[in-house]
């Protein structure tokens, strides 16, 4: 996507271009939604809406030390985390981590962060300052004033070498050669910065959903969602864009035939959460074992028992 406008009649023009050949074309819709990772934020700036106000992007990228030698994946096939320096993002983690890179099993270790002003890993270095309007400017250097922990944190990270990112490795893979491992840039992810009613201006290190006041038009700002967010966030998503529908028992159903606890709380209720754990096992081919029914013990506390291996 590389432009949109909205049309006298409401509806929306998004204008596309293929990257692989570069041919462009153009689209009408009346519901728009921009899931496009960094470039999410100028694509709802160019929108216009006022909901897009206030917003303004950190990128902040990441790189991992990578093995491709055979030797060395087969000693780990699991993930593994450490714990993050102090002053140090979330997403910032260290760990150590078996993928498939190119066709081949590798082992990585990362992150390491970086910085650019890029909001894609293809982005122009001009893409920060493009983003820069009258109304995120002030929160912009709030932010930059108040997160010094963080602003260190990458002036360290991109001022290390080779040697210290190896001694960090050494840490959790104690014999590994420089030879083995090389460096590679995994992508950027471009944090929020927003004005918070009660907080002023605040970076946020999670996902935002934003959209106009008639719901035609909505964005994902932020970091990627994971398994364990992209439900929820896409759910929330719903509730802004379509409230009639999402009130209705029609979509309710059909929601629920999805997600049989959607609307329903966990936190006390042990029978749907059995449900819910068997069901997620079974579909995930996991070996659940569910937990017996709550019982008085000698003493009158209830007690409940883990059945399995």
């Amino acid at each position: 996507m590389r432009d949109i406008t909205r049309l006298k009649d409401g509806r929306w023009q998004v204008t596309l271009t293929c990257l692989a050949s570069g041919t462009r074309r153009t689209l009408t819709a009346k519901t728009v939604f921009i899931g496009a990772g960094g470039a999410a934020l100028p694509l709802l700036q160019k929108a216009g809406i006022p909901e897009a106000n206030g917003y303004a992007g950190f990128p902040v990228g990441g790189s991992f030390l990578v093995t491709e030698n055979p030797d060395v994946v087969q000693q780990h096939m699991a993930k593994v985390y450490g714990k993050a320096s102090v002053g140090a993002p979330p997403m910032s983690v260290p760990h150590v981590d078996t993928r498939v890179l190119d066709g081949k099993q590798v082992l990585l270790f990362g992150p390491f962060a970086t910085f650019s002003t890029k909001f894609l890993k293809q982005g122009s270095l001009l893409d920060m300052f493009a983003s820069l309007n009258t109304t995120n400017l002030l929160p912009m250097m709030q932010v930059g004033l108040k997160s010094f922990d963080l602003v260190k944190y990458l002036m360290d990270q991109v001022l290390q070498s080779d040697r210290d990112r190896m001694d960090a490795l050494r840490a959790y893979v104690p014999q590994a050669k420089q030879e083995d491992w090389r460096l590679v840039t995994a992508g950027q992810r471009v944090q929020i910065i927003k004005n918070d009613e009660k907080e002023g201006a605040v970076l946020r290190l999670g996902t935002e959903v934003v959209a106009s006041e008639d719901g035609s038009i909505s964005a994902l700002l932020g970091a990627s969602p994971g398994a364990s967010t992209a439900a929820p966030i896409m759910l929330e998503l719903l509730r802004k864009v379509y409230p009639e529908q999402m009130a209705s028992p029609e979509w309710q159903n059909k929601i629920r035939a999805v997600i049989p606890s959607w609307g329903r709380r966990l936190n006390g209720d042990v029978a749907l959460t059995e449900k819910v754990l068997a069901e997620t096992s079974r579909i995930l081919q996991l070996d659940y074992a569910p937990v017996t029914p709550v019982a008085a013990n000698d003493e009158g506390r209830e007690t409940a028992h883990v059945v399995g291996k």
